[in-house]
C-alpha cells in the first residue's frame, strides 16, 4: 500500500513536470489523424468517434481510441483497439504497455481526451502524448487540453458539434 502511494507520487510529479514544460503552439495545420482517449468505465460509445472522425475527414486508418479501464470486465464488452490499466505503469509515470507506448508516440494532428474522472493515468496519458492539438471536456486540470469544452459525457452530440464548430473557426478541418 505504501509503495502504491510512492508510485503515485512519483507519477504526479512527472505529470507536473510535463505539464510545466508544455508549450503550446496553435497553427492552422489541418487534422489528419485523430486520436482518443476514454475511460471505458464512463462511456463505451466508439461508434461516436468514428463518426466525428468522419466528420473532421479524418480516414479510418487515421483513428486511434484507446482505453482506460479499472474494470477487466469491460474489455470483454468494447471494441477498443486497446485498453490500459493502472498496471500498466510503472514509477515516475514509466509506460509498461508497448501499445500505449507507441499510442503516445504518434505525432496526432488532434488527441480527443473524453473523460471526466480524475484518474492520474488518464491526465498522464493526455499530457505525454505527442499529438499538436488537444481536445478535451472540463476537468479538474484545464492545463492538460488546448481546447475545453464544457459537456456531460452523456451529451456527446453536442460535444462533437461543439469540437467541429471551433475546429472550423481554428481553420483546422480539411474542407476538400
Amino acid at each position: 500500500m505504501i509503495l502504491k502511494g510512492f508510485k503515485q507520487n512519483s507519477t504526479k510529479k512527472s505529470l507536473e513536470a510535463m505539464l510545466h514544460a508544455r508549450q503550446v503552439l496553435l497553427n492552422d495545420d489541418k487534422i489528419k489523424s485523430l486520436g482518443v482517449v476514454l475511460h471505458i468505465d464512463e462511456m463505451n460509445d466508439f461508434k461516436a468517434f468514428e463518426k466525428l472522425a468522419e466528420a473532421l475527414h479524418v480516414k479510418p486508418n487515421n483513428l486511434k481510441i484507446i482505453s482506460f479501464t479499472s474494470n477487466n470486465k469491460n474489455k470483454k464488452n468494447a471494441v477498443a483497439e486497446a485498453f490500459f490499466s493502472a498496471k500498466d505503469f510503472g514509477w515516475k509515470g514509466k509506460v509498461k504497455n508497448e501499445e500505449l507506448q507507441a499510442f503516445i508516440n504518434q505525432p496526432f494532428d488532434a488527441l480527443i481526451s473524453f473523460y471526466q474522472e480524475d484518474i492520474l493515468e488518464l491526465k498522464f496519458i493526455t499530457a505525454a502524448s505527442q499529438a499538436k492539438f488537444k481536445i478535451g471536456i472540463l476537468q479538474s486540470d484545464n492545463r492538460i487540453n488546448d481546447l475545453i469544452i464544457k459537456t456531460e459525457l452523456k451529451d456527446v452530440e453536442l460535444f462533437q458539434s461543439e469540437t467541429i464548430k471551433y475546429l472550423n473557426i481554428f481553420n483546422k478541418i480539411n474542407n476538400e
